[in-house]
């Protein structure tokens, strides 16, 4: 009979809900040490200000991370209205301050419809997209912006579900590829008064769904169970 811990190195999904601040080869790192497997990956990374679903793969089933990373994504967080950042997301401090008293809630509303369908998106100079053998992120912290194309994304869905500003709360559904923290931007853009992402959480990806993710320190004492069991 197959031993608890064995079935890992057989090959298991494993979803996770991503700790903030966690990178996600933080928590690929954290399974693979616990398991004792080397063969750990993850299927689509999250930004470490980002929480939620993450998909990784043991064994076997690292074959899979090209079909689970295409899969449909969806998101929740929150856009601030009236600055940005140049990591269109809280790693950097905002700046570029502008008013948003004018702003109305119809016009929040409004806006989302220059984001949904097929659409081209310029990825964020801090990403780690490679242009010439260098991540875009490294060539940003030096000060150097570096001309990379737009890209084709699919917008599914892109709902606003509250606003209580500066905050813009968002539902978004869409392709692989999209970058959120572009949306917030370009979002900010549309309304002429700068936006940048303060939170977001992945709460699906393709049929998987983040209330069936499991806790990272609930994993651990379920692996400490085990071991001590064989």
């Amino acid at each position: 009979m197959q031993q608890p811990i064995q079935k890992f190195s057989e090959g298991q999904v494993l979803l996770f809900d991503k700790p903030l601040r966690w990178t996600s080869f933080d928590l690929v790192r954290k399974v693979r040490n616990l398991i004792g497997v080397s063969k750990v990956g993850h299927a689509g990374t999250l930004d470490p200000l980002a929480t939620g679903m993450l998909i990784i793969c043991t064994g076997k089933f690292t074959k899979k991370i090209n079909e689970f990373m295409g899969m449909e994504k969806e998101y929740t967080g929150t856009f601030t209205l009236g600055s940005t950042t140049p990591t269109y997301d809280l790693e950097s401090g905002p700046q570029n301050f502008m008013s948003i008293e004018n702003i109305s809630e119809q016009q929040i509303l409004d806006a989302t419809k220059n984001f949904v369908g097929d659409i081209l998106q310029m990825p964020p100079q801090h990403s780690a997209i490679k242009k010439d053998g260098k991540r875009l992120y490294e060539s940003a912290r030096q000060g150097i912006e570096v001309k990379v194309d737009s890209r084709p994304i699919t917008i599914k869905e892109f709902t606003i579900t509250k606003i209580e500003l500066p905050l813009v709360y968002f539902k978004v559904v869409c392709s692989t590829g999209t970058y959120i923290r572009s949306l917030a931007n370009d979002f900010g853009a549309a309304l002429n008064v700068g936006a940048h992402l303060s939170s977001l959480c992945r709460t699906r990806i393709g049929e998987f769904e983040l209330k069936d993710a499991e806790n990272i320190n609930l994993f651990e004492e379920e692996i400490k169970l085990l071991r001590n069991k064989e």
